[in-house]
């Protein structure tokens, strides 16, 4: 597949020109017997597609729910036809938004930065540069889970030679929970797979630990607890100490009432997630979705949950990618700077 063309699954009208220049904001205080303005966007949608997709990941995570139900309010909103597509997670969809066969994506800033940056394993060497920042979603806690039966109540204890199942291959789980329980001096045989997969692999004993790197309340877990008891597993102080010192993640604590498992909040360690599209989409089409996400708090949380922290407030949370035009045409017309070095 070649860069910057759009596949006619994903939008087989999109024509990628890129605006020559950033839209200004209509200037204020025009209003006459309360006619109000149309946008840009709703006046001329010529180079908009009839239908887009979001890359999220594998079924039973968060992203999936996330992402589909996301799709289904922008779509609905804006009158596309839009849909969540099952894909390998972050690492994956950074390189088809990239290569323009998908529109958007979700993504987490350690993919993220190897991607610009020309290291991801995906495409090693190739610096994703059609890859622009949207909104922030949340922080992905990584956290582990195993069946209350297995006596493995802390990460000190689990056994040498165990198996552990790290979601998708190239998942943001796969690519830096083995590095982080290596780090803090765990042996294990490593295990690939879909989170409701592997949920169900732990159940029937096949792998001892599931090891995940997604938003709460992560729907495989949530289902285990209805079907068996299970340990929720946190990080000691000194254990995230050791993963926030070595890789891009920092402290997290996980709420007890996130699962009905905990008793009281976990440490964990996690890393920060954004909606991510293509740079060449077309700008009006970036703000509008950018607006409907950002002013629609309580539809994004019915959703998931993990929505309560998509909210502008946290657009700073993003140092690694450049922002789509059109995204930050609305944080600037609603007073949230942004750094102008990191607008495409």
């Amino acid at each position: 597949m070649s860069a910057h063309k759009y596949s006619s699954k994903a939008a087989s009208t999109l024509t990628p020109k890129r605006h020559t220049a950033r839209r200004l904001a209509l200037a204020s205080g025009v209003m006459l017997g309360g006619l109000m303005m149309v946008s840009a966007a709703q006046a001329d949608r010529s180079e908009w597609p009839e239908s887009f997709t979001v890359g999220t990941a594998s079924q039973g995570g968060t992203y999936f729910v996330y992402g589909s139900g996301w799709a289904n309010l922008i779509a609905d909103e804006l009158g596309l036809s839009g849909g969540g597509e099952i894909t390998g997670g972050p690492t994956q969809n950074l390189a088809l938004v990239h290569s323009g066969e998908i529109a958007f994506g979700l993504a987490t800033m350690g993919p993220a930065a190897d991607a610009v940056n020309g290291k991801s394993p995906l495409a090693p060497g190739l610096k994703m540069d059609n890859v622009c920042a949207m909104f922030p979603m949340y922080e992905t806690p990584f956290s582990i889970a195993t069946l209350a039966s297995s006596g493995i109540d802390s990460i000190s204890e689990i056994p040498d030679g165990a198996t552990i199942g790290f979601g998708p291959a190239g998942s943001t789980s796969d690519t830096y929970f083995p590095l982080i329980l290596e780090e803090l001096g765990v042996d294990f045989e490593r295990r690939n797979g879909g989170w409701n997969d592997l949920g169900g692999q732990l159940q029937d004993g096949l792998v001892d630990v599931i090891a995940f790197a997604a938003g709460i309340p992560i729907p495989a877990v949530s289902q285990l607890e209805v079907q068996t008891d299970v340990n929720i597993i946190e990080f000691t102080e000194e254990e995230q100490d050791k993963a926030t010192a070595a890789f891009p993640v920092s402290e997290f604590t996980i709420p007890a009432s996130t699962y009905s498992t905990l008793e009281e909040d976990a440490n964990a360690v996690s890393m920060w997630n954004f909606a991510i599209a293509g740079c060449d989409l077309p700008e009006d089409l970036v703000y509008e979705a950018t607006k409907i996400t950002m002013e629609n708090n309580d539809k994004m949380m019915s959703v998931h949950r993990s929505a309560a922290t998509t909210i502008p407030e946290n657009v700073g949370k993003n140092q690694v990618l450049p922002f789509h035009p059109g995204a930050a045409r609305w944080y600037e017309e609603n007073g949230y700077e942004i750094d102008p070095a990191l607008i495409k």
